[in-house]
């Protein structure tokens, strides 16, 4: 029985996951769809170079919210599906039912995993938050690569995982949710290697 209930959880969060934030909004209030410009992908940093600045930011945020606001929920419902809802929500993004299983490659979705561990006590938020996202801030003041200092500091975030909490399946989850999101960054990677990764003009 409780497979079937975290098996329900997992394609609730795939759904809510699929939601196209960044389709949504080009489409709705700029009448552009994202995915027919800069690199085509639907997540937040691509609605920042496509759309402007307001537009990026939007979709991060609500993109973070998916996973946070799902997170929330299944911990006042059924608190033992709450790690899987969250990664579910992650490959929704990634694969979306509702735009061609084309979208994003999960950072903001990650990064509202991690607020909501933070929030419902399941870690501690500096840990699994806060220092992650400095690490992420620092790296991309310095590099200007969204890409890279995504990479970075969600590794960072399962390396304080693995060292602070006692629950090693939540860690273990993590490692496969950033190793993903990782290997969706394969083309970064190789342009970073040959010094060609874009650059964000659009974060100041």
């Amino acid at each position: 029985m409780q497979i079937f209930i975290i098996l329900i959880w997992i394609i609730i969060g795939y759904i809510i996951g699929s939601i196209p934030w960044g389709l949504i909004i080009g489409k709705v209030f700029y009448k552009k769809d994202i995915r027919q410009y800069g690199s085509g992908n639907l997540g937040g940093t691509n609605a920042g170079r496509v759309l402007g600045k307001k537009a990026g930011i939007a979709v991060i945020v609500l993109d973070a919210l998916k996973a946070l606001i799902l997170m929330v929920i299944a911990r006042f419902i059924y608190p033992e599906a709450i790690a899987y809802t969250g990664a579910a929500v992650m490959v929704g993004h990634c694969f979306p039912l509702f735009a061609n299983f084309k979208g994003g490659k999960g950072v903001a979705c990650a990064f509202g995993y991690l607020l909501a561990l933070g929030i419902l006590g399941v870690s501690d938020i500096w840990f699994c938050f806060v220092y992650p996202i400095l690490v992420f801030l620092l790296v991309l003041g310095l590099s200007k690569m969204v890409s890279l200092s995504s990479m970075v500091s969600l590794s960072v975030a399962v390396i304080l995982s693995f060292l602070t909490s006692d629950d090693l399946k939540l860690s273990i989850v993590m490692l496969v949710m950033v190793a993903f999101i990782i290997y969706r960054h394969k083309a970064n990677i190789q342009r970073i290697i040959n010094h060609k990764e874009n650059k964000v003009r659009w974060i100041k």
